[in-house]
């Protein structure tokens, strides 16, 4: 049949496939939702956290500098997630995706963003100045509420997680502003 073949058959069936969805109380892991059309409901506050710039560090400082930036970075806002009780959902790149679920997960989220920004100015940039005096991070946090669909996409051995909603992609549009209006990662 060839690959294209595949293709439009795999395509085919996913459209026409019923899905099952069911509410969740918890965010889900890969392994609890199968790889056909199933999904988890959950209303959820969604924090992306996202170092601003980051194409220009990596442009003009060295690749171990810029790697210790993001692991410090990402070190930080990952705990801080974690004690504000979100779930880490992804990494990509220089930025990290959360969700918060439950009665406070809006505060939490604000909470977290607020912790985070804090870390950049009292803990990362003053420990960077010894290194590069001429180099200070900046960062950006989004953050939206709603409910998500939390879907399994990908290949059988290579898939993930898709966080479907309008809180994920407005999350994620909020961590491109900075205070210029335009995202220069």
């Amino acid at each position: 049949m060839g690959l294209a073949g595949d293709l439009t058959s795999e395509v085919k069936a996913i459209f026409r496939s019923a899905w099952s969805v069911r509410a969740g109380e918890v965010v889900p892991d890969t392994p609890d939702i199968k790889l056909g059309n199933e999904g988890v409901t959950l209303d959820a506050t969604v924090l992306y956290a996202d170092i601003d710039g980051s194409t220009n560090m990596v442009d003009s400082k060295s690749a171990q500098f810029a790697a210790e930036v993001y692991k410090t970075y990402l070190l930080c806002a990952a705990r801080l997630i974690k004690s504000e009780g979100g779930v880490i959902t992804a990494y990509d790149g220089d930025r990290v995706m959360a969700v918060f679920i439950g009665k406070s997960k809006n505060t939490s989220a604000v909470r977290c963003g607020l912790k985070i920004k804090s870390a950049v100015l009292k803990i990362i940039n003053p420990s960077i100045k010894p290194y590069d005096s001429d180099f200070t991070l900046q960062q950006v946090v989004g953050i939206d509420t709603s409910q998500l669909l939390v879907a399994r996409t990908g290949i059988r051995g290579s898939n993930d997680l898709v966080w479907v909603g309008p809180a994920a992609n407005h999350a994620a549009k909020l961590s491109g502003i900075t205070n210029n209006h335009t995202r220069r990662s």
